[in-house]
């Protein structure tokens, strides 16, 4: 009962940062810093420079997007409900006006409906902002299982065209490895399709540091697209390293744990069997989120002294972990995309950035992410 009481009290607590400290902590936003790695802030004890941007790839697979992207899935498919598809319209043109110009979207979501969504707002701006979408499943549809055969994904590109309103697709995803189609052969499919104007850069999702080699052999990589948050950490011992070795950007999705770490959900939380697949995740059980509750409150402990809500904190923290790492936060609220954005304006020192990593890093997470072949068959 003790710990049901503190985890409302976070949640209470959350509530009311929202509603006094984003005055403070969120004046418009109209830069970004730029984070260095944590093992550059630690040791050089200085501020970070400010920069609008960030930079995912190297050299011709090289693109600059906004420190912060947004993830546009929710805004139609597996969060439980669907919001009023003019207030999504509103809020993917009102992040444009706020500094975002990286929108992640996906043949998967919806299926289908959620690529419309994104063409239908950005059409009016589409040459201010960079669209980044997904092919690989059979017909869109996850539950069909994967499909990334040649044919399929020059199919599936020209249908994200017209969906999407756009003669070209800035970053062109594999949402998960095939086994069943060689790697060499996605990466030079879609090298083809880049050389066809159609595309202009590749990237992967969820793939081994062996995938990646190979696939960046054939075509090079502008950003590995994986599940990367102060609850999945796994990234930081292979893919981010070779991120590093290769130039290769890195997109967290779910950043904020599909919004555990925002103290938004608690263990009485529902989810709609129908249209979320946080009800069936272990790591969404109530058991279990009660016993990974301590991450919650050292964030929030952290913000609480300076301005900051927990899930600033959570993005900060990735943000300063490598310069290359660019989050895309999902969101269907107007208030948690400016609180998302406040992220990227803070500044770590060194010895608190420190001692906020050595707090998290003691807390045992409970529960997986995924189940069995989830990781395969599911998308976010």
């Amino acid at each position: 009962m003790e710990r049901q009481s503190e985890g409302r009290r976070q949640t209470e607590r959350r509530q009311f940062l929202r509603g006094s400290l984003l005055a403070i902590a969120l004046s418009p936003i109209t830069s970004y810093s730029k984070a260095a790695t944590l093992d550059s802030v630690t040791h050089s004890g200085g501020s970070l420079a400010n920069s609008p941007t960030r930079t995912l790839g190297t050299g011709k697979a090289s693109l600059e997007v906004s420190a912060l992207g947004l993830g546009c899935m929710g805004m139609s498919y597996h969060r439980s409900f669907v919001p009023d598809k003019k207030a999504m319209i509103a809020l993917l043109r009102k992040a444009t006006e706020l500094g975002v110009n990286f929108f992640d979207t996906a043949e998967a979501y919806g299926p289908l409906v959620n690529e419309e969504l994104v063409g239908e707002a950005l059409a009016p701006v589409r040459d201010q902002v960079i669209i980044a979408t997904k092919f690989g499943f059979k017909e869109g549809q996850t539950s069909l299982g994967l499909d990334s055969r040649p044919q399929t994904i020059r199919k599936v590109v020209e249908q994200s065209l017209k969906r999407l309103r756009t003669d070209r697709i800035d970053l062109l995803y594999q949402h998960r490895v095939d086994p069943a189609v060689p790697i060499e052969e996605v990466a030079g499919t879609v090298k083809e399709l880049i050389q066809a104007g159609k595309v202009t850069h590749f990237g992967l999702s969820e793939a081994s540091a062996a995938t990646i080699r190979k696939a960046h052999a054939v075509q090079p990589l502008t950003a590995l697209e994986s599940e990367y948050s102060l609850m999945t950490r796994q990234p930081e011992n292979d893919v981010i390293p070779l991120c590093e070795e290769l130039g290769i950007g890195f997109v967290p999705y779910s950043p904020l744990s599909r919004a555990m770490l925002t103290g938004y959900l608690n263990e009485r939380t529902r989810y709609n069997p129908n249209n979320d697949n946080r009800g069936i995740l272990p790591r969404y059980q109530p058991k279990n989120v009660l016993a990974n509750w301590p991450m919650i409150e050292v964030l929030a402990d952290f913000g609480n002294q300076r301005g900051l809500t927990a899930a600033q904190v959570a993005l900060a923290w990735l943000m300063a972990y490598k310069p290359f790492i660019v989050p895309i936060p999902g969101t269907t609220k107007l208030a948690h995309l400016q609180e998302n954005m406040g992220a990227a304006s803070y500044q770590f020192l060194a010895d608190e950035l420190t001692k906020l990593t050595n707090d998290l890093s003691a807390i045992k997470i409970v529960g997986d992410r995924y189940t069995g072949i989830q990781a395969q068959q599911t998308s976010k």
